[in-house]
């Protein structure tokens, strides 16, 4: 399951710098997971090369597109309430074109093309590069769609423009697609099956954007563990690979170590892992560089093993807490954060008290925590009847919830008295006069300003905290400057 970023707070305008030889205005929204908004990077970099500048103002658009998530129903709502102001704009602009981009425009595309008419353009995330000859065809007015999955497209060979970008920390696509069947999951029908991105190519934007100056790189994927690059191609066809290609083949945790040789000084984080293809070499890797950060997030939907099996998910609650035993014993300091799905057809009470038992013995640093609601052309759709009355799913919700609190916030005190690395992102959403960064196990930490500046990598004392938040004072720059 991707991770979520609340629609709310992260769905926006993306922005670039002008370019002089550009004419024509691309407005482009994103909501959904972290993936959505690295691929609207890569649109607006095809995009710009076609004469395309963004803008932030919808009404003096020429082209709007909405890169759209399909793994909850509340954001497939949020899109459709977009795309009513689109066309509400549209019929006063009638040479605007709307398009929609992502797992919506897969999974959606006749309903939007042909049924309701509220769209132009519909594309898939692997026909990004086709968009150019799509917007040919909706200007000589024909609707267009492309949703064609790939086999072979990993877009290495873009390099994305860095979207309202806060020039200190980027998502750098190393994966694309699933090859895990998660029975509540639609990532593998709308994204495809999983394929990996050349190394060089990746270290390649990676000392790209430490050149530019950013200071933390997020490496990104559906399911970063199971990358496998041995020459191109679908990682379950690994097994025909020769013999040569497999002696040579690079893995993930071969990958991380290159990317924290190539930038010493440049964090590195990863996201998503899968507990069923996190290995020890890969955290036995985390703990070699101090330029990785100790975090990991582990998604496990539930301490059910009933209810594991059912979601497809393939570990158990022992292998779960055997891998969190070896993480905390290599790395005594990491920040673990989860998923969690309450209300899964036939969850039990007894089902449910596994999935706090196991919280308990994880005690995480955060989480993201939804109750479950089918997702059209999902297995759990066509084969479980969404069976747990709403009202149990939103009590278990509830007490999902109020545990992961104290457990943050036991977490967060856990740092007091403490003197952690910061690197400054940005200003704090509270108080002008404080800057907020993340330390190394991404908890957001807030201080008085000073003389630092967005950036900086400062060494932060810990004197007070919420359940979410770390409070302190700088006492001076990290060695990472």
């Amino acid at each position: 399951m991707e991770k979520i970023i609340d629609e709310k707070k992260q769905g926006n305008t993306l922005v670039m710098e002008p370019q002089e030889r550009n004419g024509r205005k691309l407005f482009i929204e994103s909501y959904g997971c972290q993936m959505n908004f690295n691929d609207s990077e890569i649109v607006a970099s095809i995009l710009s090369k076609e004469g395309y500048n963004t803008t932030q103002n919808l009404e003096e658009a020429d082209l709007v597109l909405v890169n759209t998530c399909s793994i909850r129903e509340k954001a497939e709502q949020t899109v459709r309430k977009r795309l009513e102001k689109y066309n509400a704009v549209k019929r006063i602009n009638p040479g605007m074109k709307v398009g929609v981009l992502g797992c919506m425009a897969e999974r959606l595309k006749s309903k939007f093309l042909e049924e309701e008419k509220i769209v132009d353009l519909v594309v898939g995330p692997d026909a990004y590069k086709d968009l150019p000859n799509l917007i040919n065809e909706v200007e000589e007015g024909q609707n267009a769609v492309n949703v064609i999955l790939s086999k072979e497209e990993t877009y290495g060979d873009i390099s994305p423009v860095r979207l309202q970008s806060n020039g200190v920390s980027a998502f750098v696509s190393i994966t694309r697609g699933c090859d895990n069947m998660c029975t509540f999951c639609v990532v593998p029908f709308t994204r495809g099956r999983e394929r990996s991105r050349d190394p060089q190519s990746i270290i390649e934007e990676v000392n790209d954007l430490a050149e530019k100056g950013f200071k933390e790189i997020t490496l990104l994927g559906q399911n970063v563990d199971s990358y496998l690059w041995y020459g191109g191609g679908l990682k379950k066809d690994f097994k025909n690979a020769s013999e040569i290609q497999k002696a040579t083949a690079t893995n993930f945790a071969s990958l991380l170590r290159m990317v924290a040789e190539a930038q010493p000084k440049m964090r590195i984080r990863f996201s998503t892992s899968n507990p069923q293809d996190m290995t020890l070499d890969v955290i036995d890797v985390m703990a070699e560089y101090q330029n990785i950060c100790n975090y990991i997030h582990l998604p496990v939907q539930s301490g059910s093993n009933k209810m594991l099996e059912k979601m497809n998910r393939l570990h158990t609650r022992e292998e779960y807490f055997e891998l969190i035993d070896n993480i905390k014993k290599r790395i005594p300091d990491c920040g673990i954060s989860h998923d969690l799905i309450t209300g899964f057809p036939t969850e039990t009470e007894e089902d449910h008290q596994d999935t706090i038992s196991l919280m308990e013995y994880v005690k995480y640093d955060f989480g993201f925590m939804f109750a479950y609601s089918e997702r059209p052309g999902t297995m759990a759709a066509r084969k479980f009847e969404d069976d747990v009355p709403e009202e149990v799913k939103k009590r278990r919700l509830t007490e999902i919830v109020n545990l992961q609190q104290e457990h943050s916030k036991y977490n967060t005190e856990r740092f007091l008295g403490k003197t952690v690395e910061v690197l400054i992102e940005k200003e704090s959403k509270k108080s002008d006069a404080h800057w907020a960064g993340r330390n190394s196990q991404n908890t957001m930490v807030v201080f008085p300003k000073e003389n630092y500046q967005i950036g900086d990598f400062v060494n932060v004392r810990i004197e007070d905290c919420t359940s979410a938040t770390l409070i302190g004072e700088a006492v001076g720059y990290s060695e990472n400057n």
